[in-house]
Order: structure tokens, then sequence, then C-alpha cells
């Protein structure tokens, strides 16, 4: 939990609000902007060095139980996982323990934010069979010239 701010007493008094840093996290509050969070740099390297740790750990846990075992544990948070057929389950496992190591290492947690949605988009075109068999059939279609790729 941060200790709350506003900038005014970040200009006002840097000291004091170094010392709430040196206790914990603090919240900036800007009138103008998003908040900024202060946090001392030791526990964000720390918090890193964890985070990298728990990914390669949590990768060789995977690597060493049945996929089928992962997924099911991994329903438990994904649930729409159930509507994937078995051979996607297990890509979606180790799509997420690659993403999730690739996240931690880089601190880019989007990475796996991005390989949960995109896993989630083949979930809804799974659970419409209408849609799945649309996408997985061939296209008879001609859509015409593709254009020339514009300058921007």
């Amino acid at each position: 939990m941060a200790t709350e701010v506003q900038w005014s007493d970040l200009q006002r008094d840097p000291k004091s609000v170094a010392a709430l840093a040196d206790e914990g996290d603090v919240r900036v509050r800007r009138r103008d902007g998003v908040a900024l969070l202060l946090t001392r740099e030791d526990r964000v390297l720390s918090a890193a060095e964890g985070s990298v740790a728990a990914a390669r750990a949590l990768r060789t846990v995977l690597a060493h139980l049945p996929a089928e075992v992962v997924a099911v544990a991994l329903q438990d948070e994904f649930p729409w996982t159930e509507v994937l057929p078995e051979d996607e389950r297990a890509q979606f496992v180790a799509d997420f323990a690659r993403a999730f190591q690739a996240s931690a290492e880089l601190e880019q947690w989007s990475v796996l934010a991005q390989t949960i949605r995109e896993w989630q988009s083949t979930a809804a075109i799974h659970a419409d069979p209408l849609l799945a068999k649309q996408l997985a059939g061939p296209i008879d279609d001609d859509f015409g010239p593709i254009p020339a790729p514009s300058d921007v």
C-alpha cells in the first residue's frame, strides 16, 4: 500500500517525501497527469530479481509436469482455456510459460498480457462453432488487388 502525497508536497518538502519513500512506495498525485510512483531502487531491483527467479522456477516446474495437468491447473485462473482443443491447450501452457519468463526478464509484463489476450481471443473463436467453422474453412473469394503500403 502506497502513501499518497500531492505534487506540491514533493516540491515544498522533498526530504520528507524521500523519508516516506524509505518506508515504502509513495504515490505522487498530479492535477495535470497520471500519478507517479516513487520507490527506492533497491526494492525495484529485488522485485525484478525475484520475478525472474519465480519465472525460471515456474518454467522448470511446468516442464516437468504433463501438459494436461498444467492445463487443468491453469483453468482455475483462465477458465476460458476449457473451450480450447486439447492440442491448443498444451500450446497455451507452453506459450504462457515462455511469455511469463520473458516478461520477468524484460520487466515488461505486457508480453504476458498480450499472450493471454491472444489466447483468450482464440478461445472465443472456439466457443462460437459457426465462427470457428468459417475461419477454419478455405477462402474462396477473390478480394481484389492488394494496395501498396502507403507512406506515413
